[in-house]
């Protein structure tokens, strides 16, 4: 089995490297260059699915089969087969052997959309316990980062020099610049109205994608969790009806017809599964205050159309704009947060202070805070690098 998925050992190229060169539509992905590539790192690549994770991952091997003595010492696997970490533990071993037999002394070890598996994190810990790995690199993605999440800490000083990589949609810097390699205003704004059709998602610049299929990747996600879809939805609907304004689990809840828990509960999911973004309150004392009103964001544009079809609503452009700000921040400084006394500020983050006003009506902000209007929002979304 494992053979069928490791063409280049008999010199045959991989089919995503065909599809690759197809594409209309292509970059290498900057995330590969954070990746951990010296023995002994277990990396994790999380991110929603048809982000592009495993093309990227695929792309990597192509660099490193330049480098390495022998293609056996680069293998990957797509568990989406496995049905539990003992088949994901015979297939480790099978390729421990194989590793042994041509004496590869350091492997590079790409495990795909590994979350889905059963208890996937038995067989790595075993393995990394017993010494097997400790002259390899090992990655390993899932789409589901809450099932990934819950074990981060089961690898606590088992994870050598690895990295964990978020891998999200394009920014609007890097879906600019598949175009056009300057920034001007008028092709900005030309270039912006396609990114809120199809968000920073590649397979769906590409026709490789439909909206449709994001709403079933995401209900598939729910099942695998023993999570209501029809619940999912409606608290999901509460959430664009809310939006922009801050909210609360209780105001949720309520909405929806069930207890604060289950609301925080599949707002939590929503975040782990990276369609959401929690937006806490920063005081003016400079304190983070996590039991006041949040605002709740969806992270990309295609991801919004999608919530839009699921849920039968509909969210205003203004909206969708302060939402990008707020993820493009949140990219770059890890964090976001906003501000509402006398005055609101959309999004807080490092030292940038920035309200969104889609129209022209303004009024008096303190000097340090950035008041954009709508045309002004995709220079500033492409400054944000």
């Amino acid at each position: 089995m494992i053979e069928l998925q490791n063409p280049w050992w008999f010199g045959e190229p991989d089919r995503d490297w065909e599809l690759f060169e197809k594409l209309t539509y292509r970059l290498r992905p900057k995330w590969l260059d954070e990746l951990s590539l010296r023995p002994f790192s277990l990396n994790f690549v999380v991110g929603p699915r048809r982000v592009g994770k495993t093309l990227g991952i695929k792309l990597l091997i192509r660099e490193l089969l330049k480098k390495v003595e022998t293609p056996y010492a680069v293998f990957y696997f797509s568990c989406d087969v496995l049905e539990d970490y003992r088949e994901l533990l015979d297939v480790l071993n099978d390729y421990l052997r194989l590793k042994k037999r041509k004496s590869v002394k350091t492997a590079f070890i790409f495990l795909d959309e590994v979350s889905l598996v059963d208890d996937w994190w038995r067989a790595l810990k075993f393995l990394i316990d017993r010494g097997e790995l400790k002259n390899d690199v090992v990655t390993v993605t899932g789409s589901i980062s809450l099932a990934v999440g819950r074990h981060f800490e089961t690898f606590g000083g088992r994870r050598g020099k690895g990295k964990t990589i978020e891998v999200m949609p394009l920014s609007f810097h890097d879906y600019y610049s598949l175009f056009y390699d300057e920034f001007f205003s008028s092709k900005g704004a030309e270039v912006f109205e396609n990114y809120l059709e199809t968000g920073g998602y590649l397979a769906y610049l590409n026709g490789t994608l439909k909206v449709e299929e994001l709403i079933g990747f995401l209900k598939a996600d729910l099942k695998a969790l023993d999570r209501s879809t029809d619940l999912a939805r409606d608290v999901m609907g509460a959430i664009l009806d809310k939006a922009p304004s801050p909210t609360s689990f209780n105001a949720i809840a309520k909405a929806v017809g069930v207890s604060p828990h289950t609301a925080r509960d599949y707002v939590e999911l929503f975040e782990a599964f990276h369609v959401l973004l929690q937006v806490l309150y920063l005081g003016g004392d400079g304190k983070v205050y996590p039991r006041k009103e949040r605002k709740l964001i969806l992270r990309d544009p295609l991801i919004v159309r999608g919530m839009e079809l699921w849920t039968r609503r509909k969210i205003d452009r203004a909206v969708l704009y302060e939402w990008l700000v707020q993820e493009h921040l949140y990219r770059k400084f890890r964090e976001v947060f906003y501000y509402r006394n006398s005055y609101e500020v959309d999004a807080i983050a490092g030292n940038l202070k920035v309200e969104v006003k889609s129209g022209e009506k303004r009024r008096h902000y303190p000097r340090n805070v950035r008041v954009l209007k709508g045309t002004e929002v995709p220079k500033f979304l492409y400054s944000i690098t």
